[in-house]
């Protein structure tokens, strides 16, 4: 009866995998095919890759797009992994009496839309002359209440004998979260980065508004305007997708592992 039901639950779980592949592979062979056979709905490789490529280096910026979005993805990533760990390790190591009610007021603004703040953000930012600059996609998302609650859950787990130790040693409140904090907490780190990267990376709402020239756009807004053009080229546009998706796969195949301890809440 055992094996029966361990029979089901791979079965199971190999038809998931199938379907939930099988998009991309699509993809990848619509990436090689014209755009009248995707159509057609031909299902396998073809020979069209290198032309659909030359085509989609002619009718875009695609270096410069890239250029866009991984400048924003890293420099993005890096400054919400530090700020956000930062605030979470503060709301759980130190105490204070309005900590509770602070932190409550934070994750209330989860539950704001960001359509709601959309027109404010545009206004401000266009005052402070930022709007067509990678700090105007940056700055709204460099601090999300999802990632100080996400680094605050994971500090829980974090050995407080290790920062007593710090502080007989005599190293400051400073070095305790950077020569102790963050090198344990590395799993933790891995997961938030590559939550933070994908969201930067993919954003698409916030950077159409606030990126107002060609030079400035990034990956998802050309993929956008490839598909939203009179007669969009199927396969120019399988291209795009390929390669706008590749640095988020490489990025989580690399951190997988910490990303599931992290995910777990592990500390090594």
């Amino acid at each position: 009866m055992r094996q029966l039901r361990t029979m089901f639950v791979h079965l199971f779980l190999i038809i998931a995998s199938i379907v939930s592949l099988f998009p991309f592979l699509w993809m990848l062979m619509g990436m090689t095919n014209s755009s009248s056979d995707i159509l057609k709905g031909k299902f396998g490789f073809g020979s069209m890759l290198m032309d659909n490529v030359h085509k989609l280096l002619d009718m875009t910026s695609l270096g410069a797009a890239f250029w866009n979005s991984s400048l924003i993805a890293i420099v993005g990533t890096i400054a919400t992994l530090f700020l956000s760990s930062m605030a979470g390790y503060g709301f759980e190591v130190y105490q204070s009496k309005g900590k509770n009610r602070l932190f409550g007021l934070l994750l209330l603004s989860m539950m704001m839309p960001f359509a709601a703040v959309m027109i404010p953000l545009f206004r401000m930012f266009s005052q402070m002359g930022l709007l067509n600059t990678p700090i105007a996609v940056m700055l709204p998302s460099i601090t999300t209440a999802f990632m100080i609650f996400f680094f605050l859950q994971n500090t829980k787990s974090f050995p407080r004998e290790l920062l007593q130790a710090g502080r007989v040693d005599g190293l400051s409140e400073w070095k305790l979260f950077t020569r102790i904090y963050m090198p344990t907490m590395k799993p933790t780190y891995a997961a938030a980065a590559i939550i933070t990267f994908m969201n930067y990376w993919n954003s698409f709402l916030w950077p159409l508004i606030a990126l107002q020239t060609q030079d400035k756009k990034t990956l998802p807004l050309v993929v956008s305007s490839l598909a939203s053009s009179y007669n969009p080229d199927y396969g120019i546009i399988m291209v795009a997708i390929v390669i706008t998706t590749l640095p988020s796969v490489l990025i989580f195949f690399l951190l997988q592992k910490q990303f599931v301890q992290g995910m777990l809440g592990s500390v090594k």
